[in-house]
């Protein structure tokens, strides 16, 4: 490999000569060979966005010439548009706040910009420089944090579109199976009847609260404190930077981004960032739960419950001929752990900011951007892999309910919930139905029993008999 020179405040470093990254990122790659991972494209997009907004603003209000302002425009939106995603290589783990993801940017445009204006890559006289041109009235401490909040706004319609795809998905199915009446089960063990379709719209709402949460908690990611600079003072910015960026980013995304109203918390809270994440989380929990109980009603089939049959996707085992396994469930749940230990490692560092800052943005970035892609493609994946095609067992489901001794409950307002106990009980020893035994004790009648022990109109709630 051929090598360039570059130059920073420390000193000569060699950079790969057609690299488009300079002296700071280099030293990045080479102290941070940590994980191997790059940055999302989410993070590169909100910050080449921030790059581009802040040169139109700097060169209106005449603190960049227009020239190179232009340049770094036409730089930024080729980084907007994914043309150089190969020269983000800095390590998400790496020196605190995200000195090294700036400068990466910073570099790569700078650079890109002068390649535009007819410079070579090794040319001394290089106009554009990635500190005082790319990086005007910037901070690491306030572009790391407003890349966060435009970064998982950028992606959170996808997110919250794949959402109300299973919500449908599973609402459908409720509509589907409502005619199956089966066994409740609670304590995982028999309850009064249920219908298919209660347990199905169950789900349903469940993840359309859980939806309504991720909205919600994405709304304050509207709130930007770009224009604080170091520590939310603004030093090095003109007055009117801050308001222009927010119209101006505006512009850019139709994210419809808002002042924070206070820079000095945008820098030292990352809260909102760790509520997003939290709204997430909280989907996860759902999302587990939801995959836990298709697995258990899908288990069999002919020595588990068996009570929905998952669609077949891929042979089960390499030893077991004929075997399906619940792959799109058991994929839920992996998806699920990697977010909750993503929200785990968010909420830790969101914890360790201290004073002006939070040196912990670059895992917060990163975890967030994971999680969401995570989410977005396990989601999609279950809805339209499992969900979709689940069919319904009716003959297993009311095979069971028809065993269940848990009936009588239903007639604890008619003869009493210590009769209605010694029912069950000897049912249960005898291995009869509750009906015989009633009959048999004289407590009720046939025609009473078939009112009180219909097993649709218990799923409708209400006192029978």
């Amino acid at each position: 490999m051929s090598y360039r020179t570059e130059k920073d405040s420390l000193g000569i470093v060699n950079v790969p000569s057609d690299a488009l990254w300079g002296a700071q990122t280099q030293r990045a790659v080479e102290n941070f060979p940590i994980s191997g991972l790059k940055p999302y494209r989410a993070f590169v997009w909100s910050m080449a966005t921030i790059k581009r907004a802040a040169a139109e603003v700097n060169r209106d209000l005449g603190l960049l010439d227009q020239k190179i302002a232009d340049a770094i425009v036409t730089a930024a939106q080729e980084v907007i548009d994914n043309k150089w995603e190969a020269q983000f290589v800095v390590d998400p783990i790496q020196a605190g706040a995200g000195t090294s993801h700036n400068m990466n940017l910073n570099e790569v445009i700078a650079n890109r910009a002068n390649q535009l204006l007819g410079y070579t890559l090794d040319d001394a006289k290089k106009p554009v420089n990635p500190n005082d041109h790319v990086n005007m009235a910037q901070s690491t401490n306030d572009t790391i944090p407003t890349a966060i909040r435009l970064g998982c706004l950028w992606r959170l319609d996808e997110l919250l579109r794949a959402i109300d795809a299973l919500a449908d998905a599973l609402d459908a199915k409720a509509r589907e199976f409502d005619g199956v009446v089966k066994s409740g089960r609670t304590h995982l063990q028999d309850a009064v009847p249920v219908r298919m379709g209660q347990e199905f719209g169950g789900y349903a709402q469940a993840v359309r609260n859980d939806r309504e949460r991720i909205a919600t908690a994405g709304d304050r990611l509207r709130r930007l404190g770009i224009g604080g600079t170091a520590t939310g003072t603004g030093l090095n910015a003109h007055p009117e930077y801050h308001r222009r960026m927010i119209q101006r980013i505006n512009e850019l995304t139709g994210l419809n981004v808002r002042s924070s109203g206070n820079l000095f918390e945008s820098m030292q809270s990352l809260a909102d960032a760790a509520d997003f994440s939290a709204a997430m989380n909280t989907l996860a929990l759902t999302l587990t739960r939801v995959a836990n109980d298709f697995r258990l009603l899908a288990s069999g089939p002919t020595t588990g419950l068996d009570e929905i049959r998952l669609p077949a996707v891929q042979p089960g085992s390499s030893i077991m001929p004929g075997k399906v396994n619940p792959v799109l469930a058991e994929m839920l749940n992996m998806a699920c752990y990697q977010v909750m230990g993503n929200h785990l490692t968010v909420s830790l560092a969101t914890a360790a900011g201290q004073l002006e800052l939070n040196v912990m943005m670059p895992i917060i970035a990163h975890n967030l951007f994971q999680t969401m892609d995570v989410l977005i493609h396990a989601v999609d994946a279950f809805t339209t892999k499992c969900v979709v095609g689940i069919a319904a067992n009716r003959e297993k489901a009311e095979g069971w309910l028809a065993k269940s001794t848990v009936l009588v409950t239903a007639l604890n307002p008619v003869i009493g919930y210590l009769k209605a106990a010694e029912v069950s009980k000897e049912a249960m020893a005898r291995n009869v139905t509750i009906r015989q035994v009633v009959l048999e004790k004289g407590y009720l009648t046939a025609e009473q029993l078939d009112k009180i022990l219909d097993v649709r109109a218990m799923t409708e709630g209400g006192i029978k008999g």
